[in-house]
C-alpha cells in the first residue's frame, strides 16, 4: 500500500514538468516523444508502446533514450499491427501502462515535450495520468508539424502559403523533404529519433525568424 501511495505521489509531482523557458532555444532541454496505439479513438483505444529521446539544445542524446512496450488495456487490431508491427504475443508479458507511466514521467521531468502531431500522444498519456492518479497532465509541449507550418508562413507569406498546393504533413514526408533517412516500419523510438532530427533542423532556422527563447518556441509551436 505504501509503495502504491509513493508511486501516485510521484505521478502527481511529475504532472508539471517545469523546464526553464527563459533560456535560448539552443540551450533548451527537450524530450522527443512518440507512442504506438491500438487505434486512434481516444475513448476506446490505448497505448502499446512509448518511445522518447532527450535533446540538449540541438544535440540528440543517442545514448539517453526511453522505450517500453506495454500490455495494452484494449485489444490490438489487425489494422494497428500493420502500422507498428507489435504482435499480441509480444505484449503478453509486458508491464501495464500504470507502471511504465510512472517511469516515463520521471524520465520526462524538466523537459519540454516535442513530437509530430504530439496532441494525439499527449491525449492518450494524459488520459492515463488522469485514470491512475486523478490529476491533469500539465506539460509544456511543441509540435513539429505546427512549427513547420509557422515557418512556412513566415518565409512564403500568408498569401503564398494559403495559395500553395497543400503538401503531405506526416512525419515521413517532412523527413524526406529535409533529407532525413527513414525506414518503412513504425517504431515509437525510431519515430522519436526521426522527429528529433527534424526538430534539430528547425532549431537551426528559428532564431533567424525571431524565435530566440524556449518561451518563444512554445508560443509558435503549441499543439
Amino acid at each position: 500500500m505504501a509503495g502504491l501511495l509513493e508511486r501516485l505521489l510521484g505521478l502527481a509531482a511529475a504532472e508539471t514538468l517545469g523546464p526553464d523557458t527563459t533560456v535560448p532555444i539552443e540551450k533548451g532541454r527537450y524530450l522527443v516523444v512518440d507512442t504506438e496505439l491500438t487505434g486512434f479513438d481516444r475513448k476506446k483505444d490505448s497505448i502499446v508502446s512509448i518511445g522518447a529521446i532527450r535533446m540538449d539544445g540541438k544535440s540528440i542524446a543517442m545514448s539517453d533514450s526511453f522505450y517500453q512496450v506495454v500490455s495494452p488495456r484494449t485489444e490490438l487490431t489487425a489494422e494497428s499491427v500493420v502500422v507498428h508491427g507489435i504482435m499480441p504475443s509480444e505484449t503478453e508479458s509486458k508491464p501495464l501502462i500504470d507502471k511504465v507511466l510512472h517511469e516515463f514521467l520521471e524520465y520526462a521531468k524538466g523537459y519540454v515535450i516535442v513530437g509530430h502531431y504530439i496532441s494525439l500522444d499527449l491525449s492518450f498519456i494524459g488520459r492515463e495520468v488522469k485514470r491512475v492518479c486523478g490529476k491533469t497532465l500539465k506539460t509544456p509541449a511543441v509540435d513539429t508539424m505546427t512549427i513547420y507550418e509557422w515557418m512556412k508562413e513566415q518565409t512564403s507569406g500568408p498569401r503564398g502559403h494559403h495559395g500553395a498546393v497543400v503538401q503531405d504533413m506526416d512525419l515521413f514526408s517532412l523527413a524526406r523533404k529535409y533529407r532525413i533517412p527513414v525506414s518503412g516500419a513504425h517504431n515509437a523510438l525510431m519515430d522519436s529519433f526521426v522527429t528529433a532530427q527534424l526538430f534539430q533542423r528547425f532549431l537551426c532556422s528559428l532564431p533567424e525568424l525571431g524565435v530566440k527563447t524556449v518561451k518563444d518556441l512554445l508560443k509558435i509551436g503549441r499543439p
